[in-house]
């Protein structure tokens, strides 16, 4: 925990790795609710951040998705939604594939492209996924995708290091 009792980023994922993740054939049916005592104060999932995206993250078929929908907070240039945000909401899309299994990890590295800008009030289907696995190294990617006619706002690739 953090000065005052609130979780901090570090704490994210104190959580232990499983010896036997990668022979694991029974997937967890866990979701960020079920997990939100110890992150409510992430800004992308924390549901006590007041200035947080709350976005709520499930894991389904090896694959986590949430929905994102953003407002005139996150505006970085007149309509369009700013780019570190578009960043967050990938790059914890991405964590939670590996949050969600109780996976303790961080972010070593991540590289997005930006395809699209994504404008206030455009609603987003985020979805992450394990696409390699070496030793301490986990690389994921992560898609950003309109709900309404499914085009591709933003992709990336990160690194994340276990603990």
């Amino acid at each position: 925990m953090s000065i005052g009792g609130s979780p901090s980023i570090r704490n994210l994922f104190d959580l232990e790795i499983s010896p036997t993740r990668s022979d694991k054939k029974e997937e967890r049916n866990l979701t960020s609710e079920s997990l939100a005592a110890s992150a409510t104060m992430c800004f992308a999932c924390g549901v006590d951040n007041p200035i947080g995206l709350r976005i709520s993250f499930q894991m389904q078929d090896g694959k986590c998705t949430g929905v994102f929908t953003p407002d005139e907070n996150h505006v970085g240039y007149k309509n369009t939604v700013h780019g570190g945000i578009v960043y967050s909401a990938l790059d914890d899309v991405m964590a939670n594939v590996l949050y969600l299994q109780d996976i303790k990890a961080h972010t070593a590295k991540c590289e997005i492209r930006y395809r699209k800008a994504l404008e206030v009030g455009q609603t987003i289907n985020l979805t992450g996924w394990i696409q390699q696995e070496r030793r301490r190294l986990v690389v994921l990617k992560g898609e950003a995708r309109t709900t309404a006619d499914d085009i591709l706002i933003a992709d990336c690739e990160a690194s994340f290091m276990l603990a």
